[in-house]
Protein backbone atom coordinates (compact mmCIF):
# COMPACT_ATOMS: atom_id res chain seq x y z
CA UNK A 1 0.00 0.00 0.00
CA UNK A 2 1.47 3.41 -0.94
CA UNK A 3 2.30 5.93 1.75
CA UNK A 4 -0.40 8.58 2.32
CA UNK A 5 1.71 11.37 0.81
CA UNK A 6 2.12 9.41 -2.42
CA UNK A 7 -1.67 9.23 -2.85
CA UNK A 8 -2.02 13.02 -2.71
CA UNK A 9 -1.88 14.67 -6.16
CA UNK A 10 1.38 16.54 -6.72
CA UNK A 11 -0.33 19.93 -7.29
CA UNK A 12 -2.02 19.66 -3.89
CA UNK A 13 1.36 19.00 -2.28
CA UNK A 14 2.74 22.20 -3.83
CA UNK A 15 -0.28 24.26 -2.77
CA UNK A 16 -0.18 22.73 0.71
CA UNK A 17 3.49 23.63 1.03
CA UNK A 18 2.80 27.20 -0.01
CA UNK A 19 0.01 27.60 2.54
CA UNK A 20 2.27 26.11 5.22
CA UNK A 21 4.98 28.61 4.34
CA UNK A 22 2.68 31.65 4.48
CA UNK A 23 0.87 30.59 7.65
CA UNK A 24 4.29 30.11 9.23
CA UNK A 25 5.22 33.66 8.29
CA UNK A 26 1.96 34.96 9.74
CA UNK A 27 2.58 33.09 13.00
CA UNK A 28 6.09 34.55 13.19
CA UNK A 29 4.63 38.05 13.36
CA UNK A 30 3.19 37.32 16.79
CA UNK A 31 6.75 37.19 18.12
CA UNK A 32 7.75 40.62 16.80
CA UNK A 33 6.74 42.51 19.94
CA UNK A 34 9.33 40.58 21.96
CA UNK A 35 12.19 39.72 19.59
CA UNK A 36 11.47 42.08 16.69
CA UNK A 37 11.31 41.06 13.02
CA UNK A 38 15.08 40.67 12.72
CA UNK A 39 15.34 38.61 15.91
CA UNK A 40 12.50 36.38 14.69
CA UNK A 41 14.27 36.00 11.35
CA UNK A 42 17.50 34.91 13.02
CA UNK A 43 15.81 32.38 15.30
CA UNK A 44 13.71 30.95 12.49
CA UNK A 45 16.78 30.57 10.24
CA UNK A 46 18.80 28.95 13.05
CA UNK A 47 16.07 26.40 13.70
CA UNK A 48 15.53 25.77 9.98
CA UNK A 49 19.28 25.32 9.44
CA UNK A 50 19.49 22.79 12.26
CA UNK A 51 16.53 20.83 10.86
CA UNK A 52 17.90 20.75 7.30
CA UNK A 53 21.44 19.83 8.40
CA UNK A 54 20.07 16.89 10.42
CA UNK A 55 17.81 15.79 7.57
CA UNK A 56 20.27 16.11 4.68
CA UNK A 57 23.68 15.71 6.40
CA UNK A 58 25.74 17.59 3.79
CA UNK A 59 29.17 16.06 3.10
CA UNK A 60 30.98 19.39 3.01
CA UNK A 61 34.43 17.81 3.20
CA UNK A 62 33.92 16.64 -0.38
CA UNK A 63 33.14 20.10 -1.70
CA UNK A 64 35.36 22.18 -3.91
CA UNK A 65 35.57 25.97 -4.02
CA UNK A 66 32.93 26.17 -6.78
CA UNK A 67 30.35 24.41 -4.59
CA UNK A 68 31.22 26.53 -1.55
CA UNK A 69 30.95 29.75 -3.55
CA UNK A 70 27.52 28.73 -4.87
CA UNK A 71 26.30 27.85 -1.37
CA UNK A 72 27.61 31.12 0.07
CA UNK A 73 25.88 33.21 -2.60
CA UNK A 74 22.63 31.33 -2.07
CA UNK A 75 22.92 31.76 1.70
CA UNK A 76 23.47 35.52 1.39
CA UNK A 77 20.44 35.89 -0.88
CA UNK A 78 18.32 33.70 1.40
CA UNK A 79 19.36 35.54 4.57
CA UNK A 80 18.74 38.99 3.09
CA UNK A 81 15.40 37.93 1.59
CA UNK A 82 14.10 36.65 4.91
CA UNK A 83 15.21 39.73 6.82
CA UNK A 84 13.61 42.13 4.35
CA UNK A 85 10.27 40.29 4.14
CA UNK A 86 9.97 40.03 7.94
CA UNK A 87 10.72 43.76 8.23
CA UNK A 88 8.01 44.37 5.64
CA UNK A 89 5.27 42.28 7.25
CA UNK A 90 5.92 44.08 10.53
CA UNK A 91 4.15 47.15 9.08
CA UNK A 92 2.45 46.04 5.84
CA UNK A 93 -0.34 43.41 5.54
CA UNK A 94 1.29 40.11 4.73
CA UNK A 95 -0.83 39.59 1.60
CA UNK A 96 0.39 42.92 0.19
CA UNK A 97 4.01 42.30 1.21
CA UNK A 98 4.12 38.90 -0.50
CA UNK A 99 2.42 40.32 -3.60
CA UNK A 100 5.11 42.98 -3.88
CA UNK A 101 7.86 40.46 -3.14
CA UNK A 102 6.48 38.17 -5.84
CA UNK A 103 7.27 40.84 -8.44
CA UNK A 104 10.97 39.92 -8.10
CA UNK A 105 10.77 36.44 -9.65
CA UNK A 106 8.04 37.70 -11.98
CA UNK A 107 10.34 40.37 -13.46
CA UNK A 108 13.13 37.80 -13.68
CA UNK A 109 10.85 35.52 -15.71
CA UNK A 110 9.79 38.41 -17.93
CA UNK A 111 13.31 39.42 -18.93
CA UNK A 112 13.92 35.87 -20.13
CA UNK A 113 10.96 35.94 -22.52
CA UNK A 114 11.48 36.68 -26.19
CA UNK A 115 7.96 37.10 -27.62
CA UNK A 116 6.09 40.37 -28.03
CA UNK A 117 2.82 38.63 -27.17
CA UNK A 118 4.11 38.20 -23.63
CA UNK A 119 3.95 41.98 -23.14
CA UNK A 120 0.36 41.52 -21.94
CA UNK A 121 1.64 39.78 -18.81
CA UNK A 122 4.11 42.59 -18.18
CA UNK A 123 1.32 45.15 -18.49
CA UNK A 124 -0.91 43.17 -16.15
CA UNK A 125 1.84 42.99 -13.53
CA UNK A 126 2.50 46.71 -14.02
CA UNK A 127 -1.17 47.40 -13.33
CA UNK A 128 -0.81 45.55 -10.04
CA UNK A 129 2.27 47.61 -9.17
CA UNK A 130 0.45 50.85 -9.97
CA UNK A 131 -2.49 49.88 -7.78
CA UNK A 132 -0.17 49.08 -4.89
CA UNK A 133 1.71 52.32 -5.54
CA UNK A 134 -1.48 54.35 -5.22
CA UNK A 135 -2.39 52.45 -2.06
CA UNK A 136 1.11 53.00 -0.65
CA UNK A 137 0.70 56.76 -1.05
CA UNK A 138 -2.64 56.75 0.73
CA UNK A 139 -2.40 54.03 3.35
CA UNK A 140 0.62 51.72 3.38
CA UNK A 141 3.87 52.28 5.23
CA UNK A 142 6.38 53.40 2.53
CA UNK A 143 9.31 51.83 4.36
CA UNK A 144 7.43 48.52 4.64
CA UNK A 145 6.75 48.64 0.90
CA UNK A 146 10.45 49.37 0.24
CA UNK A 147 11.41 46.36 2.35
CA UNK A 148 9.05 44.15 0.31
CA UNK A 149 10.62 45.44 -2.92
CA UNK A 150 14.08 44.64 -1.53
CA UNK A 151 12.85 41.15 -0.59
CA UNK A 152 11.62 40.68 -4.16
CA UNK A 153 15.03 41.64 -5.55
CA UNK A 154 16.66 39.18 -3.17
CA UNK A 155 14.14 36.50 -4.23
CA UNK A 156 15.18 36.96 -7.86
CA UNK A 157 18.81 36.68 -6.73
CA UNK A 158 17.91 33.57 -4.75
CA UNK A 159 16.46 31.90 -7.85
CA UNK A 160 19.60 32.62 -9.87
CA UNK A 161 21.85 31.49 -7.01
CA UNK A 162 19.74 28.35 -6.52
CA UNK A 163 20.10 27.44 -10.19
CA UNK A 164 23.85 28.01 -9.91
CA UNK A 165 24.05 25.77 -6.84
CA UNK A 166 22.05 23.08 -8.61
CA UNK A 167 24.70 22.99 -11.36
CA UNK A 168 27.66 23.07 -8.98
CA UNK A 169 26.30 20.63 -6.40
CA UNK A 170 23.41 18.26 -7.21
CA UNK A 171 21.36 17.06 -4.26
CA UNK A 172 20.03 18.68 -1.11
CA UNK A 173 23.13 19.22 1.00
CA UNK A 174 23.84 22.59 -0.60
CA UNK A 175 20.52 23.98 0.57
CA UNK A 176 21.22 22.94 4.17
CA UNK A 177 24.59 24.72 4.15
CA UNK A 178 23.05 27.76 2.48
CA UNK A 179 20.51 27.92 5.31
CA UNK A 180 23.35 27.90 7.84
CA UNK A 181 25.01 30.76 5.97
CA UNK A 182 21.69 32.62 5.86
CA UNK A 183 21.49 32.35 9.65
CA UNK A 184 25.04 33.74 9.93
CA UNK A 185 24.05 36.65 7.67
CA UNK A 186 21.14 37.42 10.03
CA UNK A 187 23.30 37.47 13.18
CA UNK A 188 24.64 41.08 13.09
CA UNK A 189 21.20 42.72 12.93
CA UNK A 190 19.15 40.03 14.65
CA UNK A 191 21.25 38.92 17.61
CA UNK A 192 20.14 41.60 20.09
CA UNK A 193 16.47 40.98 19.38
CA UNK A 194 16.87 37.21 19.41
CA UNK A 195 18.36 37.34 22.91
CA UNK A 196 15.07 38.81 24.13
CA UNK A 197 13.51 35.39 23.64
CA UNK A 198 14.73 34.73 27.18
CA UNK A 199 12.01 37.13 28.35
CA UNK A 200 9.36 34.84 26.86
CA UNK A 201 10.75 31.29 26.43
CA UNK A 202 7.46 30.06 24.95
CA UNK A 203 8.45 31.87 21.76
CA UNK A 204 11.17 29.28 21.21
CA UNK A 205 8.49 26.66 20.56
CA UNK A 206 6.57 29.09 18.36
CA UNK A 207 9.57 29.96 16.19
CA UNK A 208 10.56 26.30 15.99
CA UNK A 209 7.06 25.66 14.63
CA UNK A 210 7.56 28.56 12.20
CA UNK A 211 10.83 27.01 11.01
CA UNK A 212 9.09 23.68 10.40
CA UNK A 213 6.13 25.30 8.62
CA UNK A 214 8.18 27.74 6.55
CA UNK A 215 11.11 25.48 5.61
CA UNK A 216 10.91 21.77 6.42
CA UNK A 217 7.30 21.12 5.37
CA UNK A 218 7.29 23.15 2.12
CA UNK A 219 10.62 21.69 1.06
CA UNK A 220 9.59 18.10 1.81
CA UNK A 221 6.27 18.46 -0.02
CA UNK A 222 7.83 20.19 -3.04
CA UNK A 223 10.62 17.65 -3.27
CA UNK A 224 8.10 14.81 -3.34
CA UNK A 225 5.80 16.59 -5.79
CA UNK A 226 8.60 17.47 -8.21
CA UNK A 227 9.38 13.80 -8.72
CA UNK A 228 6.35 13.68 -11.03
CA UNK A 229 5.37 17.32 -11.58
CA UNK A 230 6.88 19.29 -14.50
CA UNK A 231 8.74 22.41 -13.41
CA UNK A 232 6.51 24.45 -15.72
CA UNK A 233 3.43 23.44 -13.71
CA UNK A 234 5.38 24.03 -10.50
CA UNK A 235 6.01 27.62 -11.58
CA UNK A 236 2.31 28.16 -12.20
CA UNK A 237 1.35 26.76 -8.80
CA UNK A 238 3.78 29.14 -7.09
CA UNK A 239 1.36 31.90 -8.13
CA UNK A 240 -0.89 30.89 -5.23
CA UNK A 241 1.67 32.54 -2.92
CA UNK A 242 0.12 36.01 -2.65
CA UNK A 243 -3.38 34.57 -2.17
CA UNK A 244 -2.12 32.13 0.48
CA UNK A 245 -0.42 35.02 2.27
CA UNK A 246 -3.60 37.09 2.19
CA UNK A 247 -5.63 34.20 3.63
CA UNK A 248 -2.99 33.59 6.33
CA UNK A 249 -3.02 37.28 7.22
CA UNK A 250 -6.80 37.24 7.57
CA UNK A 251 -7.03 33.99 9.56
CA UNK A 252 -4.01 34.42 11.85
CA UNK A 253 -3.70 38.20 12.13
CA UNK A 254 -7.17 39.47 11.27
CA UNK A 255 -5.80 41.55 8.38
CA UNK A 256 -8.32 42.56 5.75
CA UNK A 257 -7.49 43.85 2.28
CA UNK A 258 -8.90 46.84 0.41
CA UNK A 259 -10.11 46.49 -3.13
CA UNK A 260 -6.89 47.92 -4.63
CA UNK A 261 -4.83 45.35 -2.77
CA UNK A 262 -7.10 42.47 -3.80
CA UNK A 263 -7.00 43.61 -7.44
CA UNK A 264 -3.21 43.92 -7.33
CA UNK A 265 -2.95 40.42 -5.85
CA UNK A 266 -5.12 39.03 -8.66
CA UNK A 267 -3.21 40.91 -11.38
CA UNK A 268 0.21 39.75 -10.17
CA UNK A 269 -0.98 36.15 -9.73
CA UNK A 270 -2.55 35.99 -13.20
CA UNK A 271 0.55 37.60 -14.74
CA UNK A 272 2.71 34.98 -13.05
CA UNK A 273 0.52 32.18 -14.40
CA UNK A 274 0.77 33.69 -17.88
CA UNK A 275 4.54 33.98 -17.66
CA UNK A 276 4.83 30.39 -16.45
CA UNK A 277 2.71 29.15 -19.36
CA UNK A 278 4.73 31.18 -21.85
CA UNK A 279 8.23 30.34 -20.67
CA UNK A 280 10.14 27.12 -21.09
CA UNK A 281 11.75 25.59 -18.00
CA UNK A 282 15.43 26.53 -17.90
CA UNK A 283 16.43 24.87 -14.67
CA UNK A 284 16.11 21.49 -13.04
CA UNK A 285 13.39 20.89 -10.46
CA UNK A 286 15.87 21.04 -7.59
CA UNK A 287 16.92 24.50 -8.67
CA UNK A 288 13.37 25.81 -8.76
CA UNK A 289 12.44 25.14 -5.13
CA UNK A 290 11.66 28.37 -3.33
CA UNK A 291 11.83 28.97 0.40
CA UNK A 292 10.93 32.59 0.93
CA UNK A 293 9.45 33.42 4.14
Amino acid sequence: MPAPATRIPAPLLIVGGMFSLQFGAALAQSSFDTVGPLGATLLRLLFAAAILVVLFRPKVWRWGWKAWRAAILLGIALGAMNQFIYLSIATVPIGVAITIEFLGPLVLAMVQLRRWSDAIWALLALAGVVLLGVQAVTGLDPLGVAYAVAAGICWAGYILASANLGKALPGTGGLAVAMVIAAVVAVPLGASGALNVALQPSLIALLLLVAVMSSAIPYALELRALRTLPTRVFGILQSVGPAAAAIAGFVVLGQGLQWQEIAALVFVSVASIGISLSSRPRTSPAARIEIPG
